[in-house]
């Protein structure tokens, strides 16, 4: 009995370590709760408390990340073009009953004939390429050359017929930059279902290449193009600055486009005197346009312009932006085409879904 009380007597000891580690752990749960919040996922860096945010960071390198997602891009867009031409070649050979190697030679081959006087004028326009070879012989190579770029060009136009034929309907979405228009100068209703923005130079020769291009786009779609300028003069370019004002200064006796062509016809011809020598012929007001001129009040036009172009990704002239989409340089005819014919038909799309949707929502009459 008596080793019974002993052991009954020393059992307080225990519970009193318990207990006492239990208030520790209550002292300590505070300390665990005032940890610092993570850090909001938009979050990729901390400088002595301030964050980073990853808005911030590609706004930094908006021009480059541009550049990525348009070759990325191009790459997946040249990729399906080629997919869709196969997947067509192959089903009309298919519902002909012929090869395909029988259908190219029918369709492309059997149709591409180069003459003489053509092979001959080829040659001419050439020679310094053929240089060094028997007339013969260049006159064979032109022939050659001819033929398969004719070849090449009736391949494209066969597979853009079965596409026409077939519906095809492209979803892959291109990359676009939302463009700012504000009150540029601009050709074309507001409403036009395609807007091109560009974005040039007074001084630069490959800028004044572009004009017969443009002008041929306007000519061909009329009303469903609208063209937009805004300036970018290069810092290679001394008088491009001054010629932007001047554009602006016409722009204020509502003569902009013909300052616009007679500063493009005339590049050699761009120092302040020469600006206000044109204004007098356009018939401007002189004596307006030069205080608009001299004041230089307008060089905010340009340099804003300047300052959004390199945002939006440009780096050189001419860029244009057709429905935000970019395309850069003194580029052919075809490649506004290819771009223009696309928006179309999928704004062509959109508005045959639209209409879809509309009938369905009102239900059987």
């Amino acid at each position: 009995m008596a080793q019974s009380g002993v052991m009954h007597g020393t059992s307080p000891l225990p519970i009193a370590l318990l207990a006492a580690a239990a208030v520790a752990a209550a002292a300590l749960a505070p300390a665990a709760e005032s940890k610092p919040p993570a850090p909001p996922a938009d979050v990729v860096a901390m400088v002595g408390g301030e964050p980073i945010t990853i808005q911030s960071l590609e706004e930094e390198i908006r021009g480059q990340l541009l550049d990525l997602r348009m070759k990325e891009y191009q790459l997946r867009s040249r990729a399906l073009d080629e997919i869709i031409a196969r997947t067509l070649v192959e089903k009309e050979a298919k519902a002909r009953g012929i090869s395909q190697g029988e259908l190219a030679k029918a369709e492309v081959d059997d149709r591409v004939v180069v003459g003489e006087p053509e092979a001959r004028a080829h040659y001419e326009a050439n020679q310094a390429r053929f240089k060094n070879q028997p007339e013969e012989e260049a006159l064979k190579r032109a022939t050659n050359e001819l033929r398969q770029q004719r070849i090449r060009e009736r391949r494209a136009a066969f597979v853009r017929e079965l596409r026409e034929k077939a519906g095809v309907r492209v979803l892959l979405e291109p990359v676009r930059v939302a463009v700012e228009v504000g009150d540029s100068p601009s050709r074309g209703p507001a409403a036009a279902a395609v807007t091109i923005v560009e974005f040039s130079d007074f001084q630069c020769p490959y800028c004044a290449r572009a004009l017969p291009t443009l002008k041929k786009v306007q000519e061909t779609y009329g009303d469903r193009v609208r063209m937009v300028f805004r300036d970018f003069p290069l810092q290679n370019h001394p008088q491009a600055p001054k010629a932007a004002e001047a554009g602006s200064c016409a722009d204020e006796q509502g003569k902009f486009w013909e300052m616009h062509d007679r500063l493009f016809e005339n590049q050699a011809k761009l120092q302040v005197a020469d600006l206000k020598q044109h204004a007098t012929e356009l018939g401007l007001d002189s004596a307006k346009f030069d205080e608009c001129l001299d004041s230089g009040r307008r060089a905010t036009d340009w340099q804003l312009d300047l300052s959004e172009g390199t945002r939006y990704g440009v780096t050189g002239t001419p860029a244009f932006f057709i429905n935000g989409r970019m395309l850069v340089g003194a580029q052919p005819y075809e490649s506004f085409v290819q771009v223009i014919e696309d928006e179309l038909a999928r704004a062509a799309a959109t508005a045959k879904d639209r209409k879809k949707d509309t009938k369905k929502k009102a239900g059987p009459s």
